[in-house]
């Protein structure tokens, strides 16, 4: 038992709306990690058509890890779309040109967050909106239609407008082992032999395999 290849874009045979992310990206200033997939009904490019606001010039990338879930409608706000706000006036004027250029507001004007960045094995339910420079920690679930305007915890369970923790999976100390171990970054061969562990909830039973079996 070897599990798919993260090189396959569509890992379902005759089922195209599931894709491995990261073999439809095409844009630089995205990152995806293996196997971490996109569920759309409608085509996997609609994932590049909803990283809103991404504009080369800002600079910021959004980074997802492995083994995520992204749910159809699933959006991204990146910096592009923040405004100056320090000013009477947040309309941007110097995107028209035609004279208004002169008006472009200086790097230290412009609200920027910073990079957008999603853990290993988060689950990201339909609809939700992810606004600019929010970490999800690893482990983490978002439910369906929620819009994420902070950083969320590893291994939390968060929902609403605006997300609001509804608990974590797992106690902080478990949260720490589960990090420690990084069952995704380990070969998909080790990956392949501690199925079993990885997806029952025993935190003991993981850690054990890891220390026991180190091989590839």
């Amino acid at each position: 038992m070897h599990g798919p290849s993260p090189d396959t874009t569509y890992p379902m045979e005759g089922f195209p709306q599931i894709c491995f992310l990261k073999n439809v990206i095409t844009r630089p200033h995205i990152e995806v990690g293996d196997f971490t997939y996109y569920d759309d009904p409608d085509g996997c490019a609609n994932f590049e058509k909803n990283v809103l606001y991404h504009f080369p010039f800002i600079g910021d990338r959004l980074r997802i890890g492995k083994f995520c879930a992204i749910a159809r409608g699933v959006k991204f706000i990146m910096n592009g779309a923040n405004h100056q706000m320090s000013g009477i006036s947040t309309y941007p004027f110097f995107i028209f040109g035609n004279g208004w250029e002169l008006a472009r507001p200086s790097a230290d004007e412009l609200p920027y967050k910073g990079d957008t960045v999603i853990g290993n094995d988060v689950w990201i339910g339909y609809d939700t909106l992810i606004m600019p420079g929010v970490t999800v920690g690893d482990g983490a679930i978002i439910a369906a239609r929620s819009v994420v305007t902070a950083d969320v915890p590893a291994y939390a369970i968060v929902g609403g407008n605006p997300a609001q923790m509804v608990r974590s999976r797992f106690d902080p100390d478990s949260v720490r082992r589960l990090q420690s171990v990084a069952w995704w970054d380990r070969p998909i061969t080790w990956i392949s032999r501690h199925l079993n562990q990885i997806r029952a909830g025993d935190v003991d039973a993981l850690e054990n395999a890891a220390a026991v079996d180190s091989s590839k």
